[in-house]
């Protein structure tokens, strides 16, 4: 990325390594606030092109200006992800934001297993969200209704995913590599490995690395991007 010359209302794309416990709306007023200080505006146009969990860490693409009318076709680029996945245990939101309900025996688990469960989730899925997901139902989230104790029926999607590579090196922790589709949940591909393998499993990390050709290397934390705003 080029920050030599910002042009925010005319429109820039902005790679954000987005940090462990920030929303993506978090980031995106963040940076907002910052703009509109630098300028004097009152009011620009600034989005993402695909959420991250709290718990997740990794791209996130900001779109200001104009170039927020190109949200909807980077939304629609495959994502590569890494992270890790705990088997032996599942929890209510298929992460570590809720606590473990109910553990498993992972004594009957090898590698070939692991590894033909996760052949097994590869290709055109269909897959049930989390109900802690910001899915809509009747008007509310279900992660609103999660937290209160109802859990909403949620319809499966269809999603993709191109490929999915592990490693077992430190069972009962399996880190993995997946390429997928738009709408794909690798919280639910935690739950879903853990159901292949009839062990139960969460995701315990998740970082984004690529969107389509853009990189998480090539992206700027919150306090550089601040920077470059201010001094831009």
């Amino acid at each position: 990325m080029d920050f030599l010359m910002f042009d925010f209302l005319e429109g820039e794309i902005l790679l954000i390594d987005k940090p462990l416990e920030w929303t993506s709306f978090q980031v995106v007023n963040k940076v907002r606030h910052e703009i509109k200080n630098k300028l004097g505006i009152k009011k620009i146009k600034v989005g993402h092109a695909g959420t991250l969990d709290p718990l997740a860490t990794g791209l996130l693409i900001l779109c200001t200006g104009k170039k927020t009318k190109t949200i909807d076709q980077i939304q629609q680029l495959t994502k590569e992800y890494t992270g890790e996945i705990q088997l032996g245990a599942t929890t209510p939101s298929f992460d570590l934001e809720t606590g473990i309900d109910k553990n498993y025996s992972i004594e009957h688990l090898t590698e070939s297993e692991i590894t033909l469960a996760a052949t097994k989730l590869t290709g055109k899925l269909s897959q049930v969200p989390p109900s802690f997901s910001a899915k809509k139902i009747n008007g509310q989230r279900a992660y609103d209704a999660a937290r209160r104790g109802e859990f909403l029926k949620l319809a499966p999607k269809e999603i993709e995913v191109y490929s999915f590579q592990i490693d077992c090196n430190a069972l009962p922790q399996v880190k993995f590599k997946i390429e997928c589709s738009k709408g794909t949940y690798i919280r639910a591909l935690a739950r879903d490995l853990g159901v292949e393998t009839n062990s139960g499993g969460h995701l315990t990390a998740l970082r984004r690395t690529k969107i389509g050709r853009y990189q998480v290397e090539d992206a700027l934390t919150i306090n550089q991007i601040c920077t470059l705003i201010q001094d831009n």
